[in-house]
């Protein structure tokens, strides 16, 4: 009789304070049985995963338990996740831990009962094409010939991009990552790393660049001068009212460096080859029309006037090749080897290149 009026009790302390008694109990039998369950709340429907212990295999070893927690628990908000660790929700062989700690390989890590939102209905990226894209793929990473138009991951109103309908197609793969990016309208050779060994190894050349060269083909308009080979102009990253991203010239930006090659002349065009020895957002595009030569299809950066006479269905814009030298210096264990990928140009962008001729 007594515990009935207990339970009676916090059921009407727990509806005083807005929420649902249903939601709390389901909460906590479905992490003591051990299973994942979904139901309906008043935010919409939420799944609830139990307690589990993972271990870290060698790929993992070396980062840091934050980082670990953020990519494994994704749709967790940071501070949620900071607050199992702070609280000792999360503990590494049954010890409490501090957020920084780097992992181990052998570790055993206790991921605590969880919920989290998720959508009405699972999202299946599956209608982007993609996997015939795939150029080349091993045990580390995958080479992909992105089409024009594709982003390469979901957000800012977008349905899905590359990384979300890849993980889709091939969900045996349990680590999917792009390991550089490429912009929405960019063609050409993407990395996506299949082991996180892979990824933090390239990326440590991107920031190197002295090794790491990547390779763009480019149609501009006007006659670009053969003699003008190199581009070193200073690029500034601004953020518009409405939110927007851009670059501009600016003698206060960060030094960049755009080498460029002359390929085919054209009567209005020139077919160019570029060089990033720097990575700025938007370099080559902001280098070319700085020039007095934007690349065609450029809605951004480009001549509006110009694209308008000879009505381009997309960014002349591709990313052709990247390669890596042998020997690369490396502050890391078992540094990447060299190697070489090449994209060729989309459909669009050939068929465009030979009505030029």
């Amino acid at each position: 009789m007594q515990s009935d009026l207990n339970r009676a009790k916090l059921r009407l302390r727990l509806t005083k304070t807005g929420h649902v008694m249903c939601q709390s109990v389901l909460s906590i039998t479905a992490s003591e049985r051990g299973y994942s369950k979904k139901m309906q709340s008043n935010q919409g429907t939420m799944t609830h995963e139990a307690a589990r212990i993972v271990e870290i295999d060698a790929d993992r070893s070396g980062q840091r338990l934050d980082n670990y927690l953020l990519s494994v628990l994704k749709g967790i908000p940071k501070t949620r996740i900071y607050q199992m660790v702070r609280k000792g929700e999360v503990r590494i062989n049954k010890g409490r831990i501090k957020p920084h700690y780097k992992l181990k390989a052998g570790d055993l890590v206790r991921i605590p009962p969880i919920r989290r939102a998720v959508s009405e209905v699972e999202k299946d990226y599956r209608f982007i094409s993609v996997v015939e894209h795939i150029l080349f793929e091993d045990d580390l990473m995958m080479a992909i010939n992105k089409p024009a138009g594709l982003a390469v991951h979901g957000g800012s109103g977008l349905t899905g991009g590359l990384i979300e309908a890849l993980r889709a197609h091939r969900s045996d793969l349990p680590y999917l990552e792009l390991a550089h990016r490429l912009d929405r309208d960019t063609s050409g050779l993407l990395l996506v790393a299949k082991k996180r060994s892979f990824l933090r190894r390239f990326q440590e050349q991107l920031r190197n660049k002295d090794h790491l060269q990547k390779h763009y083909d480019l149609i501009v308009h006007g006659r670009w001068p053969d003699a003008k080979s190199r581009v070193d102009l200073p690029i500034q990253k601004v953020v518009l009212a409405n939110g927007e991203r851009i670059s501009r010239i600016d003698r206060d930006g960060k030094a960049c460096e755009t080498r460029f090659r002359v390929k085919q002349h054209f009567s209005n065009a020139t077919w160019l080859e570029a060089r990033l020895v720097t990575g700025r957002m938007h370099q080559i595009r902001v280098h070319a029309t700085a020039t007095g030569h934007p690349i065609i299809g450029d809605t951004k950066y480009g001549d509006p006037d110009k694209d308008m006479l000879i009505r381009p269905n997309r960014m002349m814009l591709h990313a052709s090749s990247l390669s890596l030298k042998n020997r690369a210096q490396s502050a890391l264990d078992n540094p990447l080897e060299g190697f070489s990928v090449l994209a060729p140009l989309e459909h669009r962008m050939k068929a465009f290149l030979e009505a030029l001729t």
